[in-house]
């Protein structure tokens, strides 16, 4: 059974978490400060350590150097750039608050299981990054390092699935670099900039005289690779003559250039990419059956950005280092709104839009932190329920009706604050107890939130604002 320790000085949230993680099978200690913790014998014992970032005395990241046990870091969305910092010294992860049950038991499991039988293990996103130039290291990539991994030295044929934007090409040059054939070219088509008049052409080449303006021989992009990797990129937008050739060459490993007699023999690895489904394209006609099948041997699912949780800052700060290297700035930094921008915006346009709303950001920026707005990003885009880690759907904030709103959920237990009491119950409680008193900024400061998810709590679980709170300053 896994041992952990809270430390954590609010009572609520400590006797929250214990009776959280006791119920799912977890013996738990706690205590209130780092001091307290420390004079735990058994502290290195522990197999899992979740502290707060803020605690009275001395902060939780002073645990990372006392013991040998990862320490789950709790920290909040106001302080983000903390959190990045707790994971440089040395935290296994950290957590957001306020969260829900699901998200904290889900994140104890995962390290734990993770670090069974371990000691704070490398971080599989800096190796793989090393490899390949991937980022990242949430549960989804792991899934996709590891297939890459598996199926990289083989000759089999992959189907890489993502939406716009989620670094399908990148997946494909690791396959390449990975494999025995990484001394050799890989050449990258993208089927959707050819025209349908061209593309046959351009994948197998011609003859002289084939047609009018052939005025040579010349060898199509598949014969350029032979050798080594052929990468068709979105490849449902591929004609279905060009499709027909393709699933020959695919079948008999050989080519026949257009206007040419004879076929001759090449040796390729062929690896594809769509942000179409193809199963449905080809149930309804528009892509070949037996193509999809040929194609669809070893399949990865990229992750939309907007789903890869911490991941997202980590390529945030690699692409601000790079741009300032490629344009010839000194080091810049993300500020705090920055940070929580970047962390809560949906990104429909996935690690492309990312890169680019860093390199402008990095090109107006005059000085050495970059401020929210010189992202420019439609941050109406934000919902809360990205923060809490779900597909979000895109705001209407001038057809939002709060008259509608449904009221907050009952549990259907005793509602004793003693018992069973989860942090979204918390933070109702906090609120409809100080808000007479408090002003909206010091509620906000009190439960380490912004405004903005202070707001949008409100409306999501029902808790109107009363006049009497909307003083000076708030």
């Amino acid at each position: 059974m896994a041992r952990i320790m809270i430390v954590e000085d609010e009572d609520v949230i400590r006797l929250a978490l214990r009776r959280l993680l006791e119920r799912n099978g977890y013996t738990v200690d706690e205590a209130i400060s780092v001091k307290e913790a420390l004079t735990s014998e058994s502290l290195n014992h522990y197999d899992l350590i979740i502290s707060d970032l803020r605690l009275p005395g001395a902060q939780g990241t002073e645990l990372i150097n006392k013991t040998e046990s990862p320490v789950l870091i709790m920290t909040s969305y106001a302080s983000l750039k903390s959190a990045v910092d707790t994971m440089k010294m040395g935290a296994i992860d950290y957590i957001a608050k306020p969260f829900d049950h699901d998200e904290m038991l889900d994140t104890v499991a995962r390290i734990i299981q993770t670090n069974s039988g371990t000691q704070r293990p490398a971080r599989p996103s800096k190796t793989t990054a090393n490899r390949s130039g991937m980022i990242g290291g949430c549960p989804a990539m792991r899934r996709v390092y590891e297939r890459i991994e598996r199926v990289a030295p083989t000759s089999a044929t992959v189907l890489i699935h993502g939406e716009t934007g989620t670094g399908k090409e990148l997946v494909a040059r690791a396959i390449h670099e990975q494999s025995d054939r990484a001394g050799k070219p890989i050449v990258c088509v993208n089927c959707a900039a050819i025209p349908e008049t061209l593309i046959e052409s351009e994948l197998f080449g011609y003859e002289k005289g084939a047609f009018t303006g052939a005025n040579a021989n010349r060898i199509g992009l598949i014969e350029a690779a032979d050798g080594g990797t052929l990468f068709l990129d979105e490849i449902g937008e591929l004609p279905l003559e060009a499709q027909a050739r393709l699933l020959r060459f695919i079948q008999e490993d050989e080519i026949r250039r257009i206007g040419a007699v004879e076929s001759s023999k090449v040796n390729v690895r062929l690896v594809c990419a769509t942000h179409r489904n193809l199963k449905e394209m080809a149930q309804a006609g528009r892509f070949r059956e037996d193509l999809y099948y040929r194609i669809n041997v070893m399949k990865l699912e990229l992750p939309p950005l907007r789903e890869r949780g911490k991941d997202i800052l980590e390529i945030a700060e690699t692409l601000l280092h790079r741009r300032c290297e490629a344009l010839g700035k000194p080091p810049m930094h993300f500020s705090p709104k920055t940070i929580q921008a970047i962390t809560t915006y949906v990104w429909p346009g996935n690690i492309r839009e990312l890169e680019n709303a860093v390199e402008r950001a990095v090109i107006l920026c005059d000085g050495e932190e970059i401020d929210n707005e010189l992202l420019d990003i439609d941050l109406e885009l934000v919902d809360i329920n990205q923060i809490r880690g779900r597909q979000p759907e895109p705001i209407n904030r001038q057809n939002r009706d709060t008259s509608k709103k449904e009221p907050p959920r009952q549990r259907g237990r005793a509602t004793d604050p003693n018992e069973d009491l989860s942090l979204e119950d918390y933070f109702q409680h906090f609120v409809l107890e100080h808000q007479d008193s408090m002003s909206e900024t010091e509620l906000a400061q009190k439960l380490g939130v912004s405004r903005k998810c202070l707001w949008e709590r409100r409306q999501r679980l029902g808790i109107p604002r009363k006049k009497s709170s909307a003083r000076s300053g708030s």
